[in-house]
């Protein structure tokens, strides 16, 4: 991810593999990372059984808040594919309880690929 991006709070890819370990502590057993996605500090991490938010907090980011979303708990879920002129792609997952989800995407990274990932946990 460019500097740019991060500042202007696209999200982009990670490699799976290379955050595997650092969520190693607050994973169940059988448990595994498969697609990962970082917004600057924050990230969010699509296992093969829930939705894991981490929200970085503070100016050294060593306040971290991990929210777990299990995927039945996804109502519906739309994207925003960029445009000509407006080049960020956006990701919205409402919750039970009607908790709004919205993350931005850069237009280097395919929503759709995103869209494809989440319907393939939340539509089992």
């Amino acid at each position: 991810m460019g500097l740019l991006d991060g500042l202007m709070g696209n999200a982009s890819k990670v490699d799976a593999s290379k955050v595997q370990e650092e969520f190693a502590r607050i994973m169940c057993e059988g448990e595994s990372i498969e697609h990962a996605y970082v917004l600057i500090r924050d990230q969010f991490i699509f296992t093969n059984r829930r939705l894991i938010l981490v929200d970085k907090q503070g100016l050294t980011g060593s306040k971290v808040e991990y929210r777990s979303i299990p995927y039945r708990s996804i109502v519906t879920f739309s994207i925003e594919t960029a445009g000509t002129f407006d080049l960020d792609a956006e990701l919205k997952i409402v919750l039970s309880g009607g908790i709004l989800i919205q993350k931005t995407f850069n237009k280097k990274l395919s929503i759709y690929e995103v869209q494809q990932v989440l319907a393939s946990y939340v539509l089992r």
